[in-house]
């Protein structure tokens, strides 16, 4: 494995504990759909919330949210309907709404990872 994708992966556990932690019930992880995947699905109450996780090692090159670009959000959008319609059978639930989040984490080289979650940003 490649050092950024254990950087990645690594991210990925911080996030989903993160949001665990603050109530939320995980309904999906690195779920694939075509042309890309969502890191997290998961309920914020009533809400179904697909979760981007970026994860940098410092902020040399920025600050890791500063990666999701407009075109990613429309892709994540896009598979976000796609996990909507490959769920609608197996889990009949309605979502109040729906929106998309980003947890952006930093890795220091000393100490705890930094996580900062935006909520809603499309």
């Amino acid at each position: 494995m490649r050092a950024k994708d254990a950087v990645g992966r690594y991210g990925e556990q911080v996030a989903a504990r993160h949001l665990v932690e603050r109530g939320f019930e995980l309904l999906d992880r690195n779920w694939r759909g075509t042309g890309g995947e969502l890191d997290v699905v998961a309920l914020d109450g009533a809400t179904l919330v697909a979760v981007e996780v970026k994860t940098r090692r410092g902020e040399l090159y920025g600050h890791p949210a500063e990666a999701v670009t407009p075109a990613k959000l429309v892709r994540l959008r896009r598979l976000t309907g796609q996990w909507l319609d490959e769920h609608a059978a197996a889990a009949p639930r309605r979502f109040r709404e729906v929106r998309i989040d980003v947890v952006a984490v930093v890795l220091p080289r000393a100490g705890a990872a930094r996580v900062e979650h935006l909520e809603g940003v499309l």
